[in-house]
């Protein structure tokens, strides 16, 4: 080859990267309803209660495998199985877990294998909200149809009250965390409140009276009196309660932050998206099947989610209507925006590397 014809397919060269580049990096915008950050799996280092259920990823129906019984009171703590005689549980893979597998991967948005492949199991390991998704006797207000995903506690509870809506809120005096300053706990619940707020015709006042709020938030340790206690470093997060019981508890043990940052623990879990999720218990949304919503039950340790889903807005709005300054269509842009722009911007690569390569396959031509 000549000289020439090597710089021109240099040129060539840098040419397809110049006119790359860019859209390689619009493909990469996270959209704002989703803010996922830096993991997708769980750190190899944590151990934690959960963990050991990547055991059972070569467990097959039929047959017995040893610790399944704890796999079974999994399913049974978040609803999807009763146990056939008390809580002794076996070991055996049978149809009752199969169908408790299949039951778990629609409600979290999975593929229904009804096997405990890898992506059952790595959602099965991971850190999430302590309510329930669903009951063994009921859709549990979950709503299929459309692309609607989210579910109401049953019955679907909301706040009773006049017109305009105000709940008030306050911090339990004796069940706090030193992991983080008062203000800090404080500005990021008034700003998780005020997400949902924007939506739908309910305003949140912080009040000085615990006993006395409407919503109480309190961190707390192992069995502390409601009947869930938590688990320790990771496993479940938080809890709250539907409507009109108030109450919002974060697990104490957990390494609590708002800024990744400044925390390098393997098992930071950000306080704010969790009070994201706990709000929309709180005002009477379950769990949602859809990954993106910040009602989806699971939130990987060092992973940011605070900003709504259309479907959870879809979802509170069907409690309590919407707020009249909330403008649905301009939210759903916004959302969006950024995996359009990706995507669109994608779809003139072609044309322009095609009339690229042309102009340059005629000029090697030539030169020949």
């Amino acid at each position: 080859m000549s000289s020439l014809s090597k710089q021109v397919s240099s040129a060539f060269f840098i040419l397809l990267i110049t006119a790359c580049f860019p859209y390689c990096l619009a493909a990469r915008n996270i959209p704002h309803s989703s803010k996922l950050v830096v993991k997708d799996e769980i750190d190899s280092t944590i151990a934690f209660k959960w963990h050991n259920f990547s055991r059972f990823t070569h467990a097959t129906p039929g047959r017995y495998t040893s610790g399944l019984s704890e796999l079974k009171r999994y399913f049974h703590q978040f609803g999807y199985m009763l146990p056939k005689s008390g809580f002794n549980f076996t070991d055996e893979f049978d149809s009752e877990l199969e169908s408790a597998i299949a039951t778990y991967q629609r409600s979290l948005g999975l593929e229904i294998t009804r096997q405990l492949d890898m992506d059952t199991v790595s959602s099965l390991a991971s850190p999430r909200c302590g309510m329930k998704d669903s009951s063994p006797s009921s859709a549990h207000g979950r709503l299929f149809h459309g692309n609607r995903h989210y579910t109401f506690f049953q019955g679907m509870p909301r706040w009773e009250r006049p017109n305009p809506v105000t709940l008030t809120y306050a911090f339990s005096p004796q069940h706090m965390t030193d992991q983080l300053s008062s203000a800090d706990i404080r500005a990021a619940f008034t700003r998780a409140f005020a997400r949902w707020a924007r939506v739908i015709p309910v305003q949140f006042e912080e009040s000085p009276t615990y006993e006395t709020a409407d919503v109480r938030i309190g961190f707390h340790s192992g069995d502390h009196g409601d009947g869930q206690p938590f688990d320790g470093v990771l496993g479940v997060l938080a809890h709250s309660f539907s409507p009109e019981d108030g109450r919002l508890h974060l697990d104490a043990d957990e390494t609590w932050v708002l800024d990744f940052g400044t925390v390098q623990a393997h098992n930071a879990v950000d306080l704010e998206s969790v009070a994201t999720h706990e709000i929309g218990h709180v005002l009477g949304l379950g769990h949602s099947s859809l990954k993106e919503a910040v009602m989806y039950p699971i939130l990987r340790p060092r992973t940011t989610k605070v900003d709504l889903a259309n479907d959870d807005v879809e979802g509170v709005q069907a409690l309590y209507g919407p707020n009249p300054a909330f403008k649905f269509n301009s939210f759903s842009r916004q959302s969006q925006s950024a995996s359009n722009l990706a995507v669109g911007q994608w779809t003139k690569v072609p044309i322009r590397l095609i009339t690229a390569s042309l102009a340059l396959a005629l000029a090697l031509t030539r030169m020949h």
